[in-house]
């Protein structure tokens, strides 16, 4: 059985290895010239993999922090309301910081434009 940073560390394996790839993917793109009177068919395809690798990019920086969160005995603990997080929840987001009450009240609340910090 995998401990939770046994899961987290493989997880930010994975998601270094495809920030990696998408990195030298743009940089080959990159290079590539662009005629200007056809246009750049290829654009739809950069900007959806620059789109990737920002998301990826923000789940590592998450996966960092549940890191951290694991080494000071904090793991598994809601970080707004300090109850908790249920195990289905980290088995499902082993990053995750937020219990899913919390989760659900922070995107109702940031829908209608308010924002909370905790």
């Amino acid at each position: 059985m995998e401990t939770e940073k046994e899961k987290l560390e493989k997880e930010q394996d994975e998601v270094l290895v495809e920030i990696e790839r998408l990195r030298r993917y743009l940089a080959h793109e990159a290079e590539i010239e662009v005629d200007q009177e056809e246009g750049d068919p290829g654009i739809f395809e950069r900007e959806k993999n620059l789109a990737l690798l920002h998301a990826l990019e923000r789940k590592l920086k998450s996966i960092n922090h549940a890191l951290r969160t694991l080494e000071k005995g904090t793991y598994g603990i809601c970080e707004r309301c300090g109850q908790k997080i249920a195990p289905a929840r980290l088995e499902a987001l082993p990053d995750t910081t937020l219990c899913i009450k919390c989760k659900t009240l922070l995107e109702q609340m940031g829908k209608r434009g308010i924002r909370i910090s905790y």
